[in-house]
């Protein structure tokens, strides 16, 4: 395996859909100034989040199982913010919609701005052939609330590619997770 440069991230974007919508170099300001990078990097792509958003929350006393899942376990908000109370956890999904290449594989890791703060994103891996809005996972590590931004950068995806096509893709197994859009919560 081989880490895709931002050279070949730009050429699958624009000629293979792969990610859109898409900001071919890093986006640092926007019209109300200063903003949390998003676009091609050296080896990789920093996603922006979007304005949907599911707080965890025990209003219900439920327990947390992934074979069981209470959708009542979430707060559901839209907002240009969200405020994740203390060491508590939020779920948002990525502006960018994705189609990754049967030979490419990619790792979605946090930022070092949120990371510098408590603010954890859970890796996650993005499997060849597998396409949609990536979910985003936030635990706020700190005794404070934490704001996340929507329409800023929240994580970034790594490309690694493969030196040969896998046998079987994501696609192929009909992952659970295939296509998804908008905040997807937990399937079995």
């Amino acid at each position: 395996m081989s880490v895709k440069s931002d050279k070949w991230i730009c050429r699958m974007a624009t000629s293979n859909f792969m990610i859109k919508p898409f900001a071919a170099k890093q986006v640092k300001t926007n019209a109300t100034g200063k903003i949390v990078s998003y676009g091609t990097s050296s080896y990789g792509y920093d996603v922006r989040c979007a304005d949907e958003f599911k707080i965890f929350t025990n209003i219900n006393a439920s327990i947390v199982d992934p074979k069981d899942f209470d959708a009542d376990s979430f707060v559901s908000i839209k907002a240009d913010i969200c405020i994740i109370p203390p060491n508590s956890f939020a779920l948002a999904r990525t502006i960018e919609y994705f189609k990754m290449p049967r030979d490419v594989i990619g790792l979605v890791t946090g930022k070092s701005t949120y990371a510098r703060m408590g603010i954890v994103v859970s890796s996650t891996v993005i499997e060849p052939e597998w396409e949609g809005h990536i979910t985003l996972e936030f635990s706020n590590t700190t005794p404070l609330p934490a704001k996340i931004y929507a329409n800023e950068g929240v994580a970034q995806v790594l490309f690694l590619g493969a030196d040969e096509i896998c046998e079987t893709s994501y696609k192929d197994r009909n992952g659970k997770y295939q296509g998804q859009t908008g905040v997807t919560l937990p399937k079995t």
